[in-house]
């Protein structure tokens, strides 16, 4: 059984070796192939840009704060359990993108929900010193 496998898969590669021998005999040259332009002026003016991205979902995370415990510690968790984690009430959230850090905000109560209001835009590294670059050139 094995080899007839085994002798089914040779003959597989066989018939390959041969398609390919006689496209590169047969063929030639390559020829250049002309391709249709994708420069996006087929689309109408209202999906170009940053509307090609507005229907796209994001991963958004705001977190309180963070611990570390032994399994042990994990384990002993119940329904009424107290964590304490390493920021105080009223310290501000963290909110991150994608798992990326881009804001810093608080938590809100509205309407019996929680929500966060943002204060603070983390700037990335090379977005940072683009605008500088911008502004000192304007």
């Amino acid at each position: 059984m094995a080899e007839q496998a085994l002798q089914r898969a040779q003959d597989a590669v066989s018939g390959l070796s041969q398609g390919l021998e006689g496209a590169t005999a047969s063929g030639g040259e390559p020829t250049p192939v002309d391709l249709p332009s994708f420069d996006g002026a087929g689309l109408p003016a209202s999906v170009k840009g940053i509307d090609l991205l507005t229907d796209v979902n994001l991963n958004v995370k705001i977190e309180l704060g963070r611990t570390k415990m032994l399994i042990e510690d994990v384990l002993r968790l119940g329904e009424g359990a107290v964590v304490e984690l390493d920021k105080l009430a009223g310290d501000p959230v963290d909110i991150y993108v994608n798992e990326r850090h881009i804001a810093r905000g608080e938590v809100l109560v509205l309407n019996d929900n929680f929500c966060v209001r943002i204060n603070e835009v983390i700037r990335s590294p090379g977005e940072g010193a683009a605008d500088a670059a911008g502004k000192s050139a304007a």
